[in-house]
């Protein structure tokens, strides 16, 4: 089996570089959260030409409404969502600096060709290991849109945050391979 990939938060162009699809990485240090309605929100603004609530610039975005936390956690489950929910939004945040994004599944064509062009990365996380991945996060607190409840933009402080390089600033994607690779 690989070797881990140790990553810290945020992260520059050069940490994007070195990754390939597969690799196996353990974020440590500080994430965003954000779905459907604070990435509207965010692209609106950002259209406008006008400042976000929040500075994106080396940020990893995790696709993510955890749960309330039970006593002694921080969050309660916090499993990862649909990623192509955020595709119309991600191209420009990316362009504004995002460098990471977390969740499940495919991300469109356009979204992969942002991510050569302006050097980010796709991780997915395991979906139906909500209670697991929780158990990585160590601190929460929300930072903008507080009114969207469970889709407020938090901060999370994560320790060894379990995930795997889907899709590769250099084109590279996990789930063509995987297809390819199992096609008979």
């Amino acid at each position: 089996m690989a070797e881990q990939i140790r990553l810290k938060t945020p992260v520059t162009d050069e940490d994007i570089m070195k990754l390939k699809i597969g690799d196996s990485v353990l974020l440590t240090g500080k994430i965003l959260t954000g779905r459907d309605a604070a990435h509207k929100r965010l692209f609106e603004l950002a259209e406008k030409g006008e400042s976000l609530p929040i500075d994106i610039k080396g940020q990893i975005i995790y696709y993510v409404g955890p749960a309330p936390a039970k006593p002694g956690y921080a969050v309660g489950p916090a499993g990862p969502t649909t990623s192509g929910r955020m595709d119309p939004y991600a191209p420009l945040l990316m362009k504004m600096g995002l460098k990471g994004m977390i969740g499940k599944g495919v991300r469109s064509k356009k979204v992969r060709e942002a991510m050569k062009e302006f050097k980010a990365v796709y991780f997915s996380a395991t979906g139906g290991a909500a209670a697991l991945i929780a158990k990585n996060i160590k601190a929460v607190k929300i930072i903008a849109y507080e009114d969207l409840g469970t889709e407020a933009i938090r901060e999370l402080e994560v320790e060894n945050f379990p995930v795997i390089v889907a899709n590769d600033a250099h084109g590279g994607d996990l789930y063509e391979e995987g297809i390819k690779k199992y096609r008979r």
